[in-house]
C-alpha cells in the first residue's frame, strides 16, 4: 500500500524496463524505433479520420480497485474515479530534454527511447503506488503518450480505476534532441482547428479507451484560440458527442485575464439563456508559493463549476533544494520549517519519512480554496515518493485548524513574487 492507501496493480512482468508483448489495445502500433516519429507526422496521418470519441472498454475483471482510503480524495471530474489531489504531469518524462532545474543530472546518459520509456514506467509505478490516479499528458511531451498508454495496457489498469487528460495545441520538434541551433524551437504552437482532429485523433489511438480530459495546451489572449468558432465547435461536439472533458492550460502573468475569458465560453455558444452551460470544464494553471497571482481567478472558476488542475507547483525546482540562488534561500527554509513541524504530528505519532520543501510546497497548492488537482513534475521515483508526501502534510494541515492556517500564510507572505518578474526568470530556464 502507498501514501494513499492504494495498492499498486501487479506488473504482467516482474521488471519494469522489460518490454512486454503487445496487448490487443496495442497490436497494430508501430514499436517505436531508437529515434521517434516526429509527433506532427503521425498527426498529419489522421488528419482526415472522423473526430469521434472512442467508446470506452468494459472494466477488466483482472485490474485492481483501490480500497477505501484515509487520506483526501475526491471524485475528481466527475468522473467516478476517487483521486487523492496529487497527479503526475508527464513533461519531463516523455523526452530527453525539459526545463526543469536539474533535470539533466536526473537523465544522466540513458537517454535513448528505449531508456526513456523505461524510466516513465518506474515512475509510473512509483506514482500509482502512492496512490496517484491522475495522469496528465501531451501532444507535444515527445513520446509521453505512448509511454503512457503502453504503461496503461501493460500494468492492466482499468478505464474505472484511473483518469487520463492530454493536451493539443503543440507539437514537438526537437527529434529527441536536448541542444538545438540558436532561435530554434523545442515546439511549436497552433490552435487550429486542423491540428485539432489530427492531435486528438492521436492522442485518442494512444490512450482510448482511458482518455476522458482534452486540453487547449497553453490558451493566451494572443493566440486567440477562445474567440477561435471552428476550435470551440469542435471542442463542443467532443463534449457533446463523446462524453469527453474539455480543458484549456493557461500560462503567463495575465493567467487570470483568460481564466476568466474562458469562463464566458458556453455550449450554446454564448449568453445565459437555458442552454448555459460552461464548455470548459477543467481550467490547469500555474500556482505556487512564488506565482500566486491566478489564485483569485482559479477560486472564482471552481465557484461556477470548473475544475482546477496546477502545473509547476514546485516552479520548475526552483522551490527545490536544488535552487541555490540566494534569493530563494528564506522561502525554502520556510517550506522546510512547515514540513518538519507537520511531518510528525500527533499523540504517539512516529512517521520515519522525510518531509522535504517539496512536499510542503505542494500540499500548500492543494490547500487553497479552488480544491485543486496539483500536479507533480517528477522525472525520479526518489522525487516522486518525496512529493507524494504532500497527501499527509494536506490531511495534517486540514487537522492543524488556525496554526495551520497562520503558518501557511506567513510562508506564502515570503515567497509571494511579482508575476512579471517571475514569468520572466522562468522564460530565462534552459532545457536540459
Amino acid at each position: 500500500a502507498g501514501w494513499g492507501g492504494f495498492a499498486a496493480p501487479p506488473p504482467r512482468s516482474r521488471s519494469a524496463h522489460a518490454m512486454h508483448a503487445p496487448s490487443a489495445a496495442l497490436r497494430g502500433r508501430a514499436t517505436p524505433s531508437t529515434k521517434p516519429p516526429q509527433v506532427s507526422a503521425r498527426a498529419a496521418a489522421a488528419t482526415s479520420r472522423p473526430l469521434a470519441v472512442a467508446p470506452r472498454a468494459a472494466a477488466s475483471a483482472k485490474a485492481p480497485s483501490a480500497p477505501s482510503s484515509p487520506w483526501p480524495c475526491s471524485k475528481f471530474l466527475d468522473v467516478g474515479v476517487s483521486t487523492p489531489p496529487l497527479g503526475l504531469g508527464l513533461a519531463a518524462l516523455g523526452r530527453p530534454g525539459y526545463i526543469n532545474l536539474g533535470h539533466g543530472a536526473d537523465i544522466t546518459s540513458a537517454k535513448s527511447v528505449d531508456d526513456m520509456r523505461a524510466r516513465a514506467f518506474e515512475v509510473l509505478d512509483a506514482a500509482y503506488a502512492s496512490g496517484v490516479r491522475y495522469f496528465d499528458a501531451a501532444a507535444s511531451y515527445g513520446e509521453a503518450e505512448e509511454f503512457l498508454g503502453r504503461w496503461l495496457a501493460s500494468r492492466g489498469v482499468s478505464p474505472a480505476d484511473v483518469v487520463i487528460g492530454s493536451k493539443w495545441g503543440y507539437t514537438y520538434t526537437a527529434d529527441w534532441r536536448v541542444e538545438l541551433s540558436a532561435g530554434e524551437p523545442h515546439e511549436v504552437k497552433e490552435h487550429s482547428a486542423e491540428n485539432l482532429r489530427a492531435q486528438f485523433a492521436t492522442s485518442r489511438d494512444l490512450l482510448a479507451p482511458h482518455l476522458r480530459c482534452y486540453q487547449i495546451h497553453s490558451a493566451t489572449s494572443d493566440s486567440g484560440v477562445l474567440r477561435n468558432d471552428d476550435v470551440l465547435n469542435e471542442l463542443r461536439a467532443m463534449k457533446r458527442d463523446g462524453g469527453m472533458k474539455i480543458g484549456l492550460t493557461v500560462t503567463g502573468a495575465e493567467q487570470g485575464d483568460v481564466i476568466r475569458e474562458a469562463m464566458t465560453v458556453k455550449m450554446n455558444g454564448g449568453g445565459d439563456g437555458e442552454d448555459s452551460e460552461l464548455l470548459f470544464d477543467v481550467v490547469q494553471a500555474t500556482w505556487n508559493v512564488m506565482e500566486q497571482s491566478a489564485g483569485d481567478a482559479l477560486t472564482d472558476a471552481r465557484r461556477a463549476g470548473m475544475h482546477v488542475i496546477v502545473k509547476e507547483a514546485l516552479a520548475n525546482g526552483r522551490l527545490t533544494t536544488r535552487n541555490d540562488a540566494l534569493a530563494a534561500q528564506k522561502t525554502l527554509a520556510a517550506l522546510q520549517v512547515l514540513a518538519r513541524e507537520f511531518g510528525n504530528e500527533g499523540p504517539g505519532e512516529f512517521d520515519s519519512f522525510v518531509y522535504k520543501p517539496d512536499a510542503a510546497a505542494i500540499a500548500i497548492a492543494m490547500h487553497q480554496g479552488f480544491d485543486a488537482m496539483v500536479l507533480s513534475g517528477a522525472s525520479t521515483t526518489e522525487q516522486m515518493r518525496s512529493n507524494a508526501g504532500a497527501i499527509t502534510l494536506l490531511r495534517r494541515f486540514r487537522d492543524g485548524g488556525a496554526r495551520a492556517e497562520e503558518r501557511i500564510a506567513e510562508v506564502l507572505a515570503v515567497g509571494r513574487a511579482d508575476p512579471e518578474a517571475y514569468w520572466s526568470q522562468r522564460s530565462k530556464l534552459a532545457w536540459n
